[in-house]
């Protein structure tokens, strides 16, 4: 917990944003005791940027073409949110693989949203079509820490969506997406209660926990 008070997001995005909105609304609603103290994005174009900047919420563009490296860019977002003091740092959308000095720098304080009940269809930017296109009946999205190995952190959360034989990739994607805007403000309320521990690879909940 920041010695500023309440629970410290900072979220990365690269899109529209529609997850980021999910923890504003949940905040505004008082499910969610926390405050987003940064977003950040690679994209000035995102649509995140305005759904931030309508709540007031600071934002900062770090593009990939203003540094040498992906690393240095990374570290870059990683000093913003450092000194925007945040608590847990969120991927909500955003589109690039961490740099892993990036995550060393947050041992077990990222969290990502990925729209497959992992570890099937990881590491893709189109799990949701490869999930359809496989022909599974049952698909669905994953809250997980964020280890160097893509999409392999130990899970939070779950949700199932069932795969219905008229579905095309596009229904299936907004099913899931549903969802996703469910379960990881969810997933950020168990962390900011500490009711959360980790053993080996699983996530468990605290019997004490708040």
């Amino acid at each position: 917990m920041s010695e500023r008070g309440r629970f410290r997001l900072g979220v990365l995005v690269s899109g529209r944003g529609t997850n980021l909105q999910a923890i504003l609304d949940a905040i505004q609603r008082g499910e969610l005791n926390a405050e987003v103290a940064l977003v950040v994005s690679n994209r000035p174009e995102a649509y995140a940027l305005r759904r931030a900047a309508q709540r007031g919420v600071p934002t900062v563009v770090v593009e990939r073409r203003a540094y040498p490296s992906r690393r240095e860019q990374h570290m870059a977002i990683a000093e913003a949110l450092r000194q925007a003091g945040v608590d847990l740092v969120v991927l909500a959308g955003f589109d690039q693989v961490l740099h892993p000095d990036f995550v060393k720098a947050f041992p077990m304080r990222i969290i990502n949203i990925h729209p497959s009940l992992l570890p099937a269809f990881g590491g893709g930017l189109h799990a949701q079509a490869d999930a359809w296109a496989y022909g599974v009946k049952v698909s669905g999205c994953t809250v997980h820490f964020v280890t160097e190995e893509v999409d392999a952190g130990p899970i939070i959360l779950q949700a199932a969506v069932p795969v219905l034989d008229d579905d095309t990739p596009e229904t299936l994607a907004a099913r899931i997406l549903e969802q996703e805007h469910r379960i990881l403000p969810q997933a950020i309320a168990l962390i900011a209660q500490g009711a959360l521990r980790i053993e080996g690879r699983r996530v468990l909940r605290c019997k004490d926990a708040r």
